[in-house]
């Protein structure tokens, strides 16, 4: 694999929160186009481990790399600058309830520098088109169902066209239809060339939609084979 395919590359790296320890010797990577999955219980790191990708949470040892950031000395002027470059999507949405579709998404390109009133037009038709959404960009969050709001979701975080993309139980509030249908998804963006990690609880997916999977267990962080 060429290193230049290497978007994320952890080696030895520990997470921890004051005095407990969440996971120990940590080694990863992610490269270009692939899909990853977290598995394990409840408050076995693997939000802990999506907050240290994204600068929420710090490593307190090892190496950790992302995007060319040096997440151990990283400043916090050039964190904002590593968040634009990631999509991120949250399980309970984290839309602006009193803005429309449209204004969630012309919100988050104009924070992230877009300036040109076509260009957001343009963009944010692409990313509803893309999403099955492109009806809807007038409606107010609350009047989509679940699975509509995480499809918005998504297309917020595709936005700026991001490397990489961090979904953190994407499908764990919407019923098995809906979950797979948003699953389809994912896996298309993916295949046009974002890569993806992804915690889940439900393990059928893994079949259905291959990809790689990372297990947190017992504070370790392992490939399973």
């Amino acid at each position: 694999m060429n290193t230049e395919d290497i978007l994320i590359k952890y080696q030895g790296v520990n997470i921890d929160q004051k005095e407990y320890n969440i996971l120990s010797d940590i080694n990863f990577e992610l490269h270009k186009g692939e899909f990853v999955y977290l598995i394990g219980k409840v408050g076995s790191g693997k939000s802990s481990f999506l907050k240290t990708i994204y600068g929420e949470m710090d490593v307190s040892c090892g190496d950790a790399w992302v995007m060319g950031e040096n997440m151990r000395t990283i400043k916090p002027r050039h964190i904002a600058a590593l968040r634009r470059k990631l999509g991120i999507i949250f399980q309970d949405f984290q839309l602006l309830t009193d803005r429309s579709v449209y204004d969630n998404l012309e919100f988050v390109l104009r924070a992230t520098g877009w300036k040109n009133k076509r260009e957001i037009q343009n963009r944010i038709s692409e990313v509803l088109n893309m999403v099955g959404m492109d009806n809807k960009g007038y409606k107010m969050p609350c009047e989509l169902s679940g699975g509509e709001q995480q499809r918005i979701v998504i297309a917020r975080a595709i936005l700026n066209k991001p490397s990489i993309i961090l979904a953190d139980e994407p499908t764990g509030n919407l019923d098995i239809e809906t979950g797979r249908n948003i699953m389809t998804l994912l896996h298309e963006i993916c295949r046009q060339g974002s890569a993806i990690i992804m915690t889940t609880h439900n393990l059928n997916f893994l079949n259905e939609f291959p990809g790689i999977t990372y297990v947190c267990k017992e504070h370790q962080f392992t490939k399973q084979m």
